[in-house]
């Protein structure tokens, strides 16, 4: 049997090709409803280049005040505890920032429930459901708004990895 060396290649390529597909799945599903997630929010005054930037600095800041906090939250109702507690922190947090920007309108934060739109995070879907929400809002919060997981802790890729290791021994994510 006289088998062309591109054929051999081809099988074994299509068998790389299904070990990644099968053993490193793109997509982590959750069995975690929208009533486990605690999103935030943060919305800018309007869509004017000034507002908008000033919202990803106010990010940032807001991002290092409430990370550390939510650190070692274990179940959401703490995580909303915390928030709660630290609601002045993070409107002083912001507020300084928009001061020192030169901005005169001040922002306003809470935690409510909302409808929000099916969002994909990176490696996560999030569906159309309605969630609560830390929501801050900088003046009007009529301009488009930043949002991440705020709890489980899912602020940037390291924590997302972090996340689901935490999760996944106690079977809050289900890996396909």
């Amino acid at each position: 049997m006289n088998v062309s060396k591109s054929a051999v290649f081809f099988v074994v390529l299509s068998l790389v090709v299904l070990a990644i597909v099968v053993l490193f799945p793109k997509n982590v599903e959750t069995n975690l409803e929208a009533s486990d997630f605690l999103r935030i929010h943060i919305r800018a005054n309007s869509n004017d280049a000034s507002d908008q930037n000033i919202k990803y600095k106010i990010k940032d800041e807001i991002v290092k005040v409430v990370a550390p906090l939510l650190a070692d939250a274990v179940t959401k109702q703490q995580a909303v505890n915390i928030i709660n507690s630290n609601i002045n922190l993070i409107t002083t947090t912001a507020d300084k920032i928009l001061s020192e920007n030169g901005f005169l309108y001040k922002s306003k934060a809470c935690i409510r429930s909302e409808f929000f739109p099916t969002r994909t995070y990176d490696d996560l879907t999030l569906e159309s459901d309605v969630y609560d929400a830390i929501i801050i809002e900088l003046g009007t919060g009529n301009g488009d708004n930043w949002w991440c997981v705020a709890y489980p802790p899912m602020w940037d890729a390291s924590s997302r990895i972090s996340t689901l290791n935490k999760y996944i021994p106690y079977g809050r994510f289900v890996v396909p």
